[in-house]
Formats: structure tokens, C-alpha cells, sequence
């Protein structure tokens, strides 16, 4: 058993953490940092509530901790867990910048200790659709992509780090990191970056608008976000030399935990009840249902790195490649040129 601490017990801790960590077989969900609350009480009563990050790391018998604290904090709670000796899940955005995320990982490996970042959109079933999609070669030469997350949300949510004006606030750190993460994934580091960044809303100081044209060998990847987006569109959409394929964001996994459905290693979130995926040929229309994703199934591959049976599935490199795609997008929108990387 893997003794685990959560350095917060916000949203973040209550909703994609805490319920995987006690369902999990071999991890056991020690610790939880509440600096003023009890809430953690009701559920994980078992735990040791702590008031302190600090306190936390006082635990010996610690040995994962996961910073779901709010980004600007990750640098540093990340760097005094490694020199603490503790194993580390840290949440996306995995820090402000490329410098922050390229120390941290040189840190871990000098210490020899596991980092790695909670990209769960990875485990979604409809990114998973996508990529079996782009894999399969159906489409022949990939020549356009189109990557979105929009949300309709006109008001403020009332989370300063999300949407004051701090440096990683904003919607290109937070749902951005998800689609560039994305982006690496299915097609590699792109060989430039042009980008559009905006705030569309009063009363929010941090950016909730952009497009970024990410540009490869022979087609360009467009990465999408707008928090006045009020109806959906697909999600994802993938032209090549021989079809098309669009693809629906269906994935129900955070609504059913925020719902407070437990999940568990079998397919606890449904699958959709009709088509969301659509693929056009010279053959003609092709209708798909996308399987269901499981969040459990990171903490499954972070257990088997820890073991050494499996490597790392979401190493620092990864998040170091994401956020040199951060900073080339603000240098773009700045001085409106193209950054070659």
C-alpha cells in the first residue's frame, strides 16, 4: 500500500483525487491538507487532517503527494516534496512556465523520485475515440485539426487564480493545457505557434479566450477555448487527403464524481447512448459510439510506475514540451508574429 497525502481538498481534491486514491486497491489515502475546513471529515474520516502543506510533509510514512493546490503554488509545494523524498502527482497546469516545469524535472530525477502530471483528459473515452481514429490511418494524410473546449460561463466563477490577474491564471493554462497535452499526444511538438489571446468578459481579469495554430510538416493543428460558447459544436474534428472525422466532447466522468458517484477500476461512468463520433469517407457516413474513459486507470499506471513495472505515464518532459507551447503562445499574442520553437 502506497501511503498518500492531498495537499488540498478543494474541488480539485474532492472530485478527481481523493475518490480514486480510497478506491484504489494498493494506494490508502493517508493525509489531507484543509487549512481551515473539515469537509474532508464526512468522507475520509480515516485520513489525518493537517491545517499545513509543511505539516504534511512532516509524515515519514508518506510516500505520494499530490499538489492540487492552485498553480501558482505548484513550483514551489512540487520542489519541497522532492526535497522532502516524496513521490509526486502534480495537477495541470503543471506550473506558470517552462523554466519552473524544466527544474522540477531535473530536481526529480536528481533525486530519483517519480513526477508526474494529472493529465486525466488522456483517459477520456472520447480523446480515445480520436486517437484510435488518427492511429488507424483512415483519414490518410492528416492536413487539418481542429482541438476545442468551450464552455458557456458569462459570470465570474469567483476563483481568483483562475481568473484574476496572476501569472497562470486564465483559460490557456487551465483547459489549454488539456488540448496542447492533447495535441503532443496525437501528433508530436509542433515545429511553430501563432496565437490569439483575449478576455471576452467583464469582470475577469485572466485571459478566457484564445486560438492557437500550431503548425507541423504538411498541416496545422488549431487548439480553440471560449467561455461564451453556448451551444456545442464538436469537439474535435480531424481532415485528411482521404475524410473527415468529428468527434462530440461526451466524456460524463467529472459530472457523474461531482454528482458523488464512486468510481471503481470497472466501467463506473456509462457510455454515451447514442452516436458522438462521425466519420466521412469516399464510402460514405460512419456513425460511432465512443467507450467509456476511467480516471482510475492513471493512478493504475502511477501504482505500476512506482512499482517498476511500467514507466512513467505522464512524465515532466511531457508537461515541459506543454508549457513551451504556454509561453510561445503569450510571446505570439504580444508581438504578433509566429514563434518558431
Amino acid at each position: 500500500m502506497i501511503k498518500t497525502g492531498i495537499a488540498s481538498f478543494g474541488m480539485s481534491g474532492k472530485i478527481f483525487h481523493a475518490p480514486f486514491i480510497q478506491e484504489h486497491p494498493s494506494l490508502e489515502l493517508t493525509a489531507i491538507v484543509e487549512r481551515h475546513n473539515n469537509d474532508s471529515r464526512e468522507k475520509y474520516g480515516d485520513s489525518i487532517l493537517y491545517r499545513s502543506f509543511e505539516e504534511m510533509l512532516e509524515n515519514k510514512e508518506l510516500e505520494l503527494i499530490i499538489v492540487n493546490t492552485p498553480v501558482q503554488t505548484h513550483f514551489e509545494y512540487a520542489k519541497k516534496a522532492l526535497l522532502a523524498g516524496k513521490h509526486i502527482v502534480v495537477e495541470k497546469p503543471f506550473t506558470i512556465d517552462a523554466a519552473e516545469a524544466k527544474e522540477l524535472d531535473k530536481l526529480a530525477k536528481e533525486k530519483g523520485l517519480l513526477l508526474t502530471v494529472y493529465q486525466n483528459r488522456r483517459y477520456d473515452g472520447d480523446y480515445a475515440a480520436v486517437k484510435e481514429v488518427v492511429t488507424n490511418g483512415v483519414l490518410g494524410d492528416i492536413k487539418e485539426v481542429e482541438l476545442k473546449y468551450d464552455r458557456y460561463r458569462p459570470e465570474p466563477g469567483g476563483k481568483a487564480h483562475k481568473e484574476g490577474g496572476f501569472l497562470g491564471s486564465g483559460t490557456l493554462h487551465d483547459l489549454g493545457a488539456h488540448l496542447i497535452d492533447q495535441a503532443i499526444q496525437l501528433f508530436g511538438m509542433p515545429s511553430a505557434v501563432y496565437a490569439d489571446i483575449r478576455t471576452i468578459r467583464p469582470r475577469v481579469i485572466a485571459n478566457d479566450y484564445f486560438e492557437l495554430l500550431c503548425y507541423y510538416n504538411g498541416f496545422v493543428v488549431r487548439i480553440k477555448s471560449s467561455m461564451l460558447t453556448f451551444e456545442s459544436t464538436p469537439a474535435y474534428m480531424v481532415h485528411g487527403s482521404k475524410g473527415s472525422y468529428y468527434q462530440q466532447r461526451t466524456d460524463m466522468q467529472e459530472e457523474a464524481l461531482a454528482a458523488g458517484t464512486i468510481p471503481s477500476q470497472g466501467n463506473w461512468c456509462p457510455s454515451p447512448q447514442t452516436p458522438d463520433g462521425f466519420l466521412y469517407t469516399a464510402a460514405g457516413k460512419q456513425a460511432f459510439t465512443s467507450k467509456s474513459g476511467n480516471y482510475m486507470n492513471f493512478y493504475n499506471d502511477v501504482y505500476a510506475a512506482l512499482t517498476g513495472v511500467a514507466p512513467n505515464p505522464v512524465p515532466a518532459a511531457d508537461a515541459v514540451k506543454s508549457m513551451t507551447i504556454i509561453d510561445a503562445a503569450f510571446e505570439s499574442d504580444r508581438t504578433g508574429k509566429r514563434i518558431v520553437l
